[in-house]
């Protein structure tokens, strides 16, 4: 299960060149304290439990309380640059400097604390098979909760509809709206139909995990 695919292996080297430039955040010092009273212009999508955004299709936000730091980071680098489109947190993420993002990542993989368990259920047999095809314990763990690098999500237990979304934004192309790049990512969900994609993310989100919404002050 956690053999990597051959193919994905000419991938190594730019994967390595876009976790180099995606890690100028974490390479600051976080201060949560700091991120705390960063976090307002967040906690009004990421703060409200079950909120949904309506791009590119309805969806619940993600769950970043208890996410990985190096992961924050990495992702709010990758919407200020560009290589993750999304109108409204490219718009955040241009605002912020690598203090705040490494502020607000301090804050909020402290802001839940939850450990997963080692190990989690098995899947269905064709379940399993895709989880196998894509090798996703080789990056995010055998409980999908320890990545084996910083700037890799947790993503047992996080939401189905999100997972979705996210693994079939790897797969666009040429929009300047909608898209993740990552040619590792890239790599693994072009071998699913977005049936099977779904399968993967129904899967993962009902697994015991480390993530959270919490709610915060203004909108408990």
């Amino acid at each position: 299960m956690k053999r990597v695919p051959t193919f994905l292996l000419p991938l190594a080297a730019a994967a390595a060149m876009l976790m180099g430039a995606s890690s100028a955040a974490a390479q600051a010092a976080g201060d949560a304290k700091a991120g705390e009273a960063k976090a307002a212009m967040c906690i009004g999508c990421h703060g409200i439990p079950g909120y949904q955004n309506s791009f590119p299709e309805i969806h619940r936000v993600p769950m970043i309380s208890g996410q990985s730091a190096g992961y924050i980071a990495a992702a709010l680098q990758a919407y200020r640059k560009g290589d993750r489109k999304h109108p409204t947190m490219r718009g955040i993420a241009g605002s912020l400097s690598d203090q705040d993002i490494a502020d607000l990542a301090a804050f909020y993989s402290g802001h839940h604390q939850a450990k997963a368990p080692e190990q989690v259920r098995a899947p269905s047999a064709t379940v399993a098979a895709l989880i196998e095809k894509g090798a996703c314990a080789s990056c995010h763990g055998a409980n999908f909760s320890t990545p084996i690098d910083p700037s890799y999500p947790k993503i047992a237990g996080q939401h189905a509809d999100y997972l979705y979304v996210a693994l079939k934004a790897y797969n666009i192309q040429g929009n300047p709206h909608i898209g993740r790049a990552n040619p590792i990512m890239a790599g693994i969900t072009q071998q699913f139909s977005h049936a099977e994609l779904k399968q993967i993310a129904n899967y993962l989100a009902g697994l015991p995990g480390e993530l959270a919404t919490k709610a915060q002050p203004r909108f408990r």
